[in-house]
């Protein structure tokens, strides 16, 4: 008995070290309150850091090693990232204002109750709604929860992050004197997330969804500011990252690609088309940004451009995994494929036409 009661107080005593450890460990290396899980206590400093260090490394490298491909190389990567910067803040902050000041029943409410009509209106409500388009997955889902058609949900899926009003005025700085550029880049994006909701109405089953619970919106007993600042800092720090990166691909395709190997793409048009649909989905580039790698390309057509322009906020790498984990995988793989076809397609018809 005696021996039963030992065992018992050393085991209340290791539990009690193991939670006081646990404890100093979170004192030591925890986060901001309401920063978000996994983000450090001084993440701006951790953001500076991010940005500062790269470019210090290519200040000692250019210094050292003067050759015309170094400083080619670190001119393009810091003229898209500085122009596309500014444009990258203002979009994220918007989708981080839309998200925790609109409330989500507005769209319901606006939309038609016919389905048909209702997937061009929820396409076209894109433009005067911009959104990040990591944040337009849950918002769809979140809408789809609320009673929109899925069809519908889906067009703001696909629009939202590629013809609001942020993309569009980056896609015209980065296109000075081209407004047909622009023009071309909504009528396509338009175009494709209506074909892709009226292409669900027609073929889609309601077998390939499969619904994820994730909030989106104000929750009641939150502050709507501290909403803002959370969802914004999450997706400036997320896009951002895939900003540099997307930067640093271009400047290194740049310099580093013989123009041997463009001419065998640049040369045929439909190859430089499949060529920047295809590099699109691979770098991942947010939509208030990939205007720039995009006018970085002039090796390429003005279509094969505009097509990265339209592929890249409907289908890259982080958008499937994002559907995959909200829709399940079944609706990811035939809703990315079909969307990039039809993307394609689009991009090829209106860009022939106006290009």
């Amino acid at each position: 008995m005696v021996q039963a009661r030992r065992q018992v107080r050393e085991a209340e005593a290791a539990a009690e070290a193991a939670e006081a450890e646990a404890a100093a460990e979170t004192a030591g290396t925890g986060s901001v309150r309401g920063a978000g899980p996994g983000l450090p206590r001084h993440w701006p400093l951790v953001l500076l850091g991010a940005a500062v260090l790269p470019g210090a490394v290519l200040v000692v490298v250019g210094r050292s090693l003067e050759e015309p491909a170094v400083q080619a190389w670190r001119t393009v990567c810091l003229a898209v990232t500085v122009q596309a910067l500014p444009f990258l803040l203002l979009g994220t902050a918007l989708s981080g204002a839309i998200n925790a000041f609109v409330p989500a029943s507005v769209f319901s409410r606006l939309l038609p109750k016919r389905p048909a009509l209702a997937v061009p209106v929820a396409g076209a409500a894109g433009v005067v709604l911009p959104g990040c388009e990591c944040a337009s997955v849950p918002v769809a889902n979140s809408l789809i929860g609320r009673g929109v058609t899925p069809a519908a949900a889906f067009a703001f899926l696909l629009s939202a992050p590629a013809i609001n009003p942020v993309v569009l005025t980056a896609t015209a700085v980065a296109f000075p004197g081209s407004p047909q550029m622009v023009l071309a880049r909504l009528l396509a994006s338009l175009v494709t997330a209506a074909v892709m909701g009226w292409l669900w109405l027609w073929l889609g089953r309601e077998e390939w969804l499969r619904p994820a619970v994730r909030h989106t919106g104000h929750r009641a007993g939150h502050s709507r500011w501290e909403e803002f600042r959370q969802g914004f800092q999450h997706d400036f720090l997320h896009a951002g990252g895939f900003l540099v990166v997307g930067a640093m691909a271009a400047a290194t395709f740049n310099v580093a690609v013989p123009r041997s190997v463009l001419e065998v793409f640049s040369g045929s048009p439909w190859l430089s088309v499949l060529f920047l649909a295809a590099l699109a989905i691979l770098l991942a580039v947010c939509s208030e940004a990939d205007a720039f790698v995009a006018a970085s390309l002039s090796g390429f057509s003005p279509v094969a451009r505009l097509a990265f322009m339209v592929v890249g906020p409907m289908v890259d790498l982080k958008l499937i995994a994002l559907q995959a984990g909200t829709f399940g995988r079944a609706f990811a793989v035939r809703f990315s494929s079909a969307t990039v076809v039809v993307a394609v397609v689009c991009s090829a018809i209106v860009g022939g036409v106006l290009l």
